[in-house]
């Protein structure tokens, strides 16, 4: 029998973080102000304190984590990479099947690794509450068990469909010591602004964001900062350790690097952890395949603009430039909730053009399908958004069958689905249809960047 677990020793627990934009062949483009001119640092002091600031804008390859933060990580890092050699039997594929198994977390996904940290920064800072939003619930528990751990207070704005749909994220959050409330709310000018146009509205990212932002800028005491969980440089920064850990656990089997590499992409903190350090393989030479997989349903990379957009509905946060589906976006009440988002992260839309990355959507249908596949072969239940990672595994598993390759493919199991069974339930109850997103909706996504100044599209693969 090969060898299935592949742990790493404690003390070998990565000590630094890895920087991508250091070695990007182009710089990432600036985020805008509402003048339209480069933000500068002193511009995000009212939402993020300024030691997560300065890694926002660092170009320094590699960042230390601090010993405080390592000894919070060592209650599940490292984490185990393991092989799905009973999925390999089952297609009978030549191809080796790794997975970083970040289900092992406290919430149950790789989130925390971020949460974590921002916590952290935030108090050393003289922070004393945080505020944020949350689509399918993960990164809402993340945020309220890291503030839980470092005495800070939290609160979570987390997307109505997903509310409704997924409870017990909810409770998860309270057991933590969170206050967790729908969105949008009559809570901030944001949210009751949104109700008042669309009073059953299932609620967005953006919308989420919107009011999180708010409540955060608008403490008058000043104690009060925004922590968002994916998109954002730092938080892409502090998921690096997934893939460093990857990358040393393969070298201990031999395997000098992996062949393909995919993550499911919906703020892309996910994806860019696991990617990255491979991505900068990638850069100096290595011959790899790396794929952000997305729903058809939110075909943020694969079919989006390229185009500055506003991260938020309420326009509040500075303008970024990244694939979007308009920041005015509501997507379908999909049950992959955390891959929503009606933007990507910068940096992984820059790899994107940069053609380092080369991103592919599955229908929700067939994510269900190889996630049911995935639990009767490895025995997990895996998140909605893991299942399209897990579903473009097997695509790239069937392709080395076809050509009778040997290769190792290696993806992100971002989080378990022991809370999400509602989504399960939909699709063995034959509820859940395949649905991808029409047309008209792109042309909206047209409509609404066109609808401020700094709207700018890539038309040859480069600005």
């Amino acid at each position: 029998m090969e060898q299935v677990k592949v742990s790493l020793n404690e003390k070998d627990i990565p000590k630094q973080w890895y920087n991508i934009a250091a070695d990007l062949p182009s710089p990432p483009l600036p985020p805008l102000g509402p003048d339209g001119n480069p933000i500068s640092p002193d511009m995000l002091a009212p939402v993020f304190p300024m030691n997560l600031i300065e890694q926002e804008v660092s170009s320094q390859r590699w960042i230390d984590i601090p010993a405080e933060i390592l000894d919070i990580l060592y209650r599940w890092r490292p984490a185990p990479l393991r092989r799905a050699k009973y999925l390999e039997r089952y297609l009978g594929t030549p191809a080796k099947i790794y997975f970083k198994d970040e289900s092992v977390s406290p919430g149950g996904s790789h989130k925390p690794n971020t949460a974590v940290a921002q916590a952290w920064y935030n108090k050393q800072f003289g922070i004393e509450r945080l505020t944020t939003e949350t689509g399918a619930g993960q990164w809402g528990c993340a945020l309220a068990f890291a503030c839980s751990l470092l005495g800070l207070e939290c609160k979570v704005f987390m997307v109505r469909i997903s509310f409704d749909q997924k409870p017990f994220r909810k409770l998860m959050m309270q057991v933590w010591g969170a206050n967790c409330v729908a969105s949008p709310s009559n809570e901030t000018n944001a949210g009751r602004t949104i109700l008042a146009k669309v009073p059953d509205t299932p609620g967005s990212l953006g919308i989420a964001i919107s009011e999180a932002i708010e409540q955060a800028v608008c403490d008058p005491a000043g104690k009060t900062r925004y922590a968002l969980g994916s998109v954002l440089n730092h938080v892409l920064l502090h998921q690096t350790i997934i893939g460093l850990e990857a990358r040393a656990q393969l070298k201990s089997v031999g395997i000098d690097k992996p062949d393909v590499v995919i993550g499911c992409a919906g703020g892309g903190s996910n994806f860019a952890g696991l990617a990255f350090p491979f991505t900068a393989d990638k850069i100096n030479g290595a011959d790899i395949k790396i794929i952000p997989v997305e729903p058809t349903a939110c075909p943020t990379l694969t079919r989006a603009p390229f185009a500055y957009d506003f991260g938020d509905t309420a326009c509040t946060t500075p303008l970024m430039a990244m694939h979007s589906l308009g920041h005015d976006f509501v997507p379908p009440p999909i049950h992959a909730g955390g891959l929503r988002y009606h933007g990507m992260a910068p940096l992984v839309c820059q790899c994107v053009v940069e053609g380092l990355h080369t991103p592919r959507a599955i229908d929700q249908v067939e994510c269900y399908e190889a996630a049911l596949t995935w639990a009767r072969t490895e025995g997990f239940i895996c998140a909605p958004e893991t299942s399209h990672a897990v579903a473009c595994a097997i695509q790239e598993a069937k392709k080395a069958k076809e050509e009778g390759k040997e290769k190792v493919i290696l993806f992100n199991y971002s989080g378990h689905g022991l809370m999400d069974l509602t989504g399960y339930d939909a699709f063995l109850s034959g509820k859940l249809v395949p649905y991808e997103l029409p047309d008209s909706e792109l042309e909206k996504a047209e409509a609404c960047l066109k609808n401020h100044p700094r709207a700018e599209k890539r038309k040859t693969g480069r600005w």
